[in-house]
């Protein structure tokens, strides 16, 4: 059996297509077709439904992809650990976030490519918090940042970051930003630009209105916290932001953020990596990086133009 040959066979499980795995693994579709034939060979089991087309993987397959990406995922750690006691920390890092977060993510990646300059990071900052658990579970990412509760289980480990808050983001002109505080039903009664339903920062809002015994009626959705401000900008709309992400944009020039009160509530945020011994290097120098880090008070500054 050979890496190559659980290489291929991870691809086909995430493309789901015979030509798309091929070109994510830079071989010829007949090299990797045949790489999983003789994989099911070795194993004397079938990995893949075949028809006409791509028709998913037998319940054979589904488990040995399982095991696959654990094996794959060790000789990376292997290979990184091996390389940072000869010549220091190198490779790629990836690293997942959740849109609310997204804006926080910078201010561990600055100290860890600082102390680590032969590491190359890629940061996936769109996930939603399901999927990002997925792909950590799948050895896809080697950390993420999102929302902590009780859920994730021993399966996880979690480093506390920073206590979400959050603002309502108005064009300077409109009420009730001229007080210091807003309510969330005054918040409700607003043409309201929000993140969608899907996105676990909308549902971690939808809980505030409905303490506040209010149901929001947004006329745009987004999954960017970016579009958002966008929209905001434009006079016609207000939106509910995460505090951190003043610290990215400050408060654009004719607009007002304003506290949201009644509740005035906040939500965990930390780093996440899958719980593993011995486990990526890689997460456990960022966790290290991360609980030297005050996240939280630097979230607090805002930038100075």
């Amino acid at each position: 059996m050979l890496f190559r040959q659980l290489e291929y066979l991870v691809a086909l499980s995430r493309e789901r297509h015979f030509a798309r795995a091929a070109q994510a693994c830079h071989v010829s579709q007949p090299a990797l077709s045949e790489a999983i034939r003789k994989l099911e060979e070795e194993l004397d089991v079938p990995l893949v439904l075949r028809g006409r087309k791509y028709e998913g993987l037998t319940p054979e397959g589904e488990r040995i992809v399982v095991w696959a990406q654990r094996i794959l995922a060790d000789r990376d750690a292997l290979k990184s650990e091996v390389g940072h006691l000869r010549t220091g920390l190198s490779g790629r890092m990836r690293i997942g976030s959740v849109p609310t977060a997204s804006g926080a993510v910078a201010l561990l990646t600055a100290p860890f490519c600082l102390a680590h300059p032969l590491v190359t990071v890629e940061v996936i900052g769109d996930l939603q918090s399901e999927d990002m658990l997925r792909q950590l579970r799948n050895f896809e990412l080697d950390a993420g940042i999102t929302y902590l509760h009780e859920g994730l289980g021993e399966q996880f480990r979690t480093v506390p970051l920073y206590e979400e808050r959050y603002v309502l983001l108005t064009s300077a002109a409109d009420t009730p930003v001229h007080r210091p505080t807003a309510t969330w039903a005054e918040a409700a009664r607003l043409p309201l630009c929000l993140l969608t339903e899907a996105m676990q920062g909308r549902r971690v809002l939808d809980e505030q209105f409905a303490e506040a015994g209010v149901r929001p009626s947004p006329r745009v959705e987004t999954d960017s916290v970016a579009a958002l401000f966008a929209h905001v900008r434009t006079g016609r709309w207000a939106s509910i932001v995460p505090h951190t992400w003043l610290h990215v944009f400050g408060v654009p020039h004719g607009m007002r953020a304003v506290p949201l009160v009644e509740p005035a509530r906040s939500v965990p945020m930390g780093l996440v990596t899958i719980a593993r011994e011995p486990g990526s290097v890689m997460a456990r120098v960022l966790r290290e990086i991360a609980g030297h880090t005050d996240v939280a008070a630097a979230l607090e500054r805002l930038p100075v133009d």
